[in-house]
């Protein structure tokens, strides 16, 4: 980061605190976004990055190009619900970092997240993919709403148990649309940095993915075997479909597709499907970049804790339109890693390259549309607030 020359002088700002409050010290700033806090300088000393101690009376640069201003920084209080500082200024609020023990950087800091991401994922596999084994082998849930709800709930739950750990990704696509919209909040703005830290988020993402799909088919495996025998369906031959939509995705959506039934397998091409995964997950990334940008004050402070419902409620919302053409996947991890499963449980090719060698679809669809997503929000952030 590039030394900033000396701040602009401003007027003694009205103190925001008391005497008795804790406005001596020293604190961390964490950059949330790339170029949000660049460095931070005093009227008698040298100029400091963000990252480094800052005190009562400091001067901070924040923003970047002919945004960037100086704010002079009247308080540190600490805050021991959040287990951080919250620094005062004549201008915003800049939240501090955590305290360095919790250095997103270390490598004990990596380890906690990715085991987040990891069972976070799990989490959404066991109620949401546990939620279409249901529904096939016993006709529990009526109707296609009553499974997204179960899989809403499930993202809504990730959400809340992983978040603080590692930023709750819980799907590669979404990690991917961060590392290049918005590197700086969980990743790193260095590239390689950035990528390696991403890539490990992927596969911590699929491994719990895997777990979970084992778990579903130890839990479910008698029912299964049921239904197959049921409707005569011989595991890993042409039509086994019916029961390895339990663990993968298909297009058309198994359950839809008959003679009494609206669609036929030519009816949703390879490519279709592809643009139907791009354009859900663009919907979806949108979505969660857009409730979770900084400058987004429609929520407010208090309604933050809403933001996992909302994510979850687009995801049910999404599923109830697509998922009679796709099965609606919208993450790699959670189509791949039961898939996976399933291919090891005697469904074979049927799981991996699945019919008409469609299981890309489910990879590729969702890696380019949640970036595309992210990116259109960033951009309308930047153009409308």
């Amino acid at each position: 980061m590039t030394e900033m020359k000396a701040p602009i002088p401003l007027e003694q700002p009205s103190s925001m605190c008391n005497d008795s409050s804790a406005c001596e010290g020293g604190a961390s700033l964490r950059r949330r976004m790339p170029g949000r806090v660049t460095s931070v300088s005093t009227d008698t000393g040298p100029n400091f990055v963000a990252g480094q101690s800052v005190r009562k009376g400091d001067c901070l640069r924040i923003g970047s190009g002919d945004d960037q201003k100086c704010v002079k920084l009247v308080c540190i209080t600490e805050n021991s619900q959040e287990n951080r500082r919250l620094l005062k200024t004549d201008s915003d609020d800049l939240e501090a970092a955590p305290p360095p023990s919790e250095d997103w950087t270390s490598p004990k800091h990596l380890m906690k997240a990715l085991l987040a991401e990891a069972i976070g994922t799990f989490i959404i596999v066991i109620f949401g993919v546990g939620s279409v084994c249901t529904v096939v082998t016993t006709g529990a849930q009526q109707g296609l709403w009553q499974v997204a709800v179960v899989w809403g709930f499930g993202v809504t739950l990730a959400i809340l148990c992983t978040g603080e750990a590692s930023g709750a990704h819980l799907n590669p696509a979404v990690s991917l649309a961060f590392l290049l919209v918005r590197p700086g909040d969980v990743f790193s703005p260095r590239w390689t940095a950035g990528l390696y830290r991403c890539l490990l988020y992927m596969l911590a993402q699929t491994f719990g993915a895997v777990i979970g799909g084992a778990i579903n088919l130890g839990v479910f495996g008698s029912a299964i075997i049921a239904f197959e025998r049921a409707k005569d369906i011989s595991r890993g031959q042409p039509g086994s479909e019916l029961s390895a939509m339990m663990f993968g995705e298909y297009f058309p959506n198994p359950g839809f597709v008959g003679d009494k039934k609206p669609l036929q397998n030519s009816d949703i091409s390879p490519f279709s499907a592809f643009c139907i995964e791009v354009w859900g997950t663009m919907i979806k990334c949108f979505v969660i970049f857009m409730l979770t940008h900084d400058k987004n004050k429609i929520l407010g402070k208090a309604s933050r804790p809403m933001v996992p419902y909302f994510i979850g409620f687009t995801v049910a919302g999404l599923i109830s339109l697509y998922a009679p053409l796709t099965q609606a996947g919208w993450n790699p991890a959670r189509d791949f890693g039961p898939r996976l499963v399933a291919a090891f449980a005697g469904w074979g090719e049927i799981a991996i390259p699945g019919p008409r060698g469609g299981f890309w679809v489910y990879i590729l669809g969702p890696l380019v549309g949640g970036p595309i997503g992210a990116g259109l929000a960033e951009a309308f952030v930047f153009i409308s607030l």
